[in-house]
């Protein structure tokens, strides 16, 4: 029997496409452009926007006699043994392949945004504190160990990272960011891509664009960002993660920009990411996007029509389950109303993809690798564990409390110290997925900040209250709390946020605030604590910064954590203890006030303090800030001036030694400072990083390869430009904290960038003798 051409792996995999688009009729091609939810609930409270009423009806052994593009989250819905899951996937494939006349199986896509969002896979720590670490070839193992579990259960998409940039704390969804800096979510962004890649996984950029600059912090309110904002701000990470990442699949935002909605934007999804960036793989729509440019948006009059704007714009992919892309959009080709090109398009796309993952030979096999599955090995956990001991972000030690005595008296006080939950993010699978199934165990091992300290330090008398809830204004707690501090030499104040969705906790989607105090009455209770006259040390479980000026100057310590993961409970115990050194850095800036400043280091002149307002928004702690427990000295620096044109390069070294008498690591950071532009352009803003570890006495000299691009902007006429003229580049510990300068001048005419522009300045790091 002669094979088809598009079952010949010899053949291009376009050919291939090609010959099986051409035996394809309407129905199976438009079965390509769609995942069906398996198990998702239609009533109660979801976890996704509007589920409950946009979730549509089909019969399953129907629907796929004509195939099928996608199955979705079929770890993600429910707790299922991972084993088991497997091979409940394996059966789903080969049902769909055996009910099509092609025999091609759907891609499976998972969530993975902090680690498999699967019933016993290992919790890591959120983006947010990927950020804080300053590391990307660490991020990049983690993602790389996050592919690997993807693929031992058969799933073939991730739908991570992701990409926004914070501009507004008050948003629910920051605990999922990477930061408030385009260069530190696109670096840390790239290498998650580089790791999910390398496993095989389809890595998905979320969510395109502009997501995070929702008015008023509301999720999935309009966003009312200019072009330049938008260019400089929103769009440079994707850019990277895509050039310099890989990335086979990007995730159309919910939200609209100046009335035009990103799901119905062909300017967004065709003419920038794929004519002017080239991108070539899938665009899937955000779960339910398509169906909200009807119900949300009302941009469309019907589901056909609101098929029609996203297929015209470019998604090729409707997620999570069949809605716009099935009947309506069938019914509206026959009818002349959609041109059948449309379909060619992204069927296209979608069964290239499927070839490059081999969903289209021969001997495609749905069958897991083993049948002994373990989601949450020892080295995940180990990985972990190094993950968030490094995220972790001294704010303030001023006096040397800590590293805590280790016979102390310590009382732990407060409602994260003693729940696992506080670890996790919204996106874990106990926090996302278990409170709808409270019989369940979380199926991973979490201790707490209690149980953890208690291991770290045996020696010490630790007890414990825990004074309030994080939501329940009830103070009743507050005198037991108070008696255990002033019975002990140190307090321990565990406060923070309760991941959730859509109001069903502190922080994560659809949790946003209306400003930056701590939630319920924590507050209070540590004024209360704080009045004992006991040191206080404040411990934040978080997942985005809160105001912490009422407390300035009265605190004996502040550490941050945001959502550490399963193994944050010992990170945060190490570093109290000293076993380890923190060596975080703040991927936001921490409010001094908590109200109507929602703010971001990235600011021009007059978004900085100043006489023309009483309000000064200046953080209490900068972006890039975080202490060590021992000291470095930042040496033999080449600054001065020099003269390069508007396309040369120019290097700045500096020695950094550790001068203290622990190993520890410094993150050196470089920022740029444009004294005159012509357009307003941020005071200072990062242009490059390099983490160094360093044992005591130990010394390296670290070059960072500046190149004239990395100046660029885009200019009044909508051009990115580098132009001639003075620039600053300043060698700091945090955006407010520069220890040198190098002036440098371009020369030359004013000149225009493409995509083949210079993102990322390059490190070097030497160690001496």
């Amino acid at each position: 029997m002669t094979t088809a051409p598009w079952r010949d792996p010899a053949l291009p995999a376009a050919d291939r496409v090609d010959d099986l688009l051409s035996r394809m009729t309407l129905q199976e091609k438009t079965a390509q452009l769609y995942g069906v939810w398996v198990g998702a609930e239609t009533d109660g409270e979801g976890v996704a926007p509007h589920q409950h009423d946009m979730n549509a009806d089909y019969d399953w052994n129907e629907l796929i006699t004509h195939g099928l593009g996608q199955l979705t989250r079929s770890f993600g819905t429910a707790p299922v043994d991972p084993a088991l899951g497997a091979q409940a996937l394996a059966r789903a494939q080969r049902r769909i392949a055996a009910a099509g006349r092609f025999g091609i199986p759907a891609v499976a896509h998972e969530e993975c945004l902090a680690g498999f969002t699967a019933w016993q896979a290992t919790a890591y720590p959120v983006p947010l504190a990927w950020g804080a670490t300053f590391d990307p070839p660490l991020v990049e193992e983690m993602a790389r160990r996050i592919g690997e579990d993807l693929r031992s259960v058969g799933v073939h998409q991730g739908l991570a990272p992701v990409l926004d940039v914070v501009r507004d704390p008050r948003w629910g969804r920051v605990e999922e960011t990477i930061g408030e800096d385009p260069y530190l979510a696109g670096t840390i962004g790239t290498a998650y891509v580089r790791g999910l890649e390398s496993a095989g996984v389809v890595a998905t950029l979320k969510h395109f664009a502009g997501y995070a600059s929702s008015a008023g912090a509301r999720n999935l309110a309009p966003v009312r960002a200019g072009v330049r904002e938008l260019a400089d701000v929103t769009l440079p990470p994707f850019e990277m993660a895509l050039r310099e990442g890989g990335a086979r699949s990007v995730m159309a935002a919910y939200n609209e920009t100046d009335g035009v909605p990103a799901s119905a934007d062909p300017a967004l999804l065709t003419e920038l990411l794929r004519e002017q960036w080239g991108f070539t793989g899938t665009v899937v729509a955000d779960y339910f996007g398509i169906g909200f440019l009807e119900t949300l948006h009302r941009v469309a009059g019907s589901p056909a029509e609101a098929a029609h704007a996203a297929l015209a714009a470019g998604i090729d992919v409707e997620l999570p389950t069949l809605n716009c892309y099935g009947k309506p959009l069938v019914e509206a080709v026959r009818a002349g109303e959609v041109p059948e090109e449309l379909v060619d398009r992204a069927a296209r796309r979608v069964l290239l993809q499927k070839c490059e993952l081999g969903l289209l030979d021969e001997d495609w096999s749905p069958e897991p690798a083993t049948a002994r599955i373990d989601l949450d090995s020892p080295a995940n956990r180990a990985l972990a564990r190094r993950v968030a001991e490094e995220s972790v972000v001294l704010l303030d030690n001023p006096d040397g409390i800590l590293p805590l005595p280790p016979d102390a008296r310590i009382a732990v006080v407060g409602p994260r110290a003693a729940d696992a939950l506080a670890m996790l993010g919204c996106y874990s699978f106990p926090s996302h997925v278990l409170t709808h199934h409270p019989e369940v165990p979380t199926g991973v091992e979490i201790p707490t900040v209690l149980e953890a300290l208690r291991a770290e330090l045996p020696d010490a008398k630790v007890t414990f209250a825990q004074g309030c809830d994080v939501l329940d204004p009830d103070p009743a707690g507050f005198e037991e709390a108070v008696t255990r501090a002033s019975e002990a030499d140190v307090c321990l104040a565990v406060l923070g946020d309760r991941a959730g969705l859509f109001g069903r906790g502190t922080s994560g989607e659809g949790c946003d605030v209306t400003d930056l105090r701590l939630p319920g009455v924590q507050a209070d209770l540590l004024d209360a604590l704080v009045a004992t006259g006991v040191p206080v040390v404040l411990v934040l479980l978080t997942g985005r910064p809160y105001a912490l000026g009422r407390w300035d100057g009265r605190l004996a310590a502040v550490v941050q954590a945001f959502f550490p993961g399963e193994e944050g409970g010992p990170a945060v115990a190490g570093v109290l203890s000293g076993r380890v050194n923190p060596s975080g850095r703040l991927p936001v800036s921490v409010p001094r006030e908590p109200g109507g400043q929602p703010w971001t280091y990235l600011q021009p002149p007059l978004g900085l303090a100043g006489e023309v307002s009483n309000l000064d928004p200046t953080p209490l702690y900068a972006f890039g800030h975080g202490r060590s427990y021992t000291s470095f000295a930042w040496e033999s620096v080449d600054s001065g001036e020099s003269e390069i044109s508007t396309d040369g390069s120019y290097d700045v070294s500096l020695t950094v030694r550790n001068t203290g008498e622990r190993a520890g690591a410094e993150v050196v950071q470089l920022y740029l400072h444009d004294p005159v532009a012509s357009v307003t352009r941020p005071d200072v803003r990062l242009i490059g990083y390099q983490r160094v570890e360093l044992a005591p006495g130990e010394a390296s000299r670290v070059t960072f390869g500046f190149h004239a691009d990395l100046s660029s902007f885009t200019d009044r006429s909508g051009r990115r430009v580098v132009e001639p003229g003075l620039l600053e580049l300043r060698l700091a510990a945090s955006s407010a904290d520069t220890r040198h300068t190098a002036r440098l001048e371009l020369t030359g005419p004013v000149r225009e960038l493409g995509a083949d522009r210079q993102l990322r300045c390059e490190t070097e790091v030497r160690t001496l003798s």
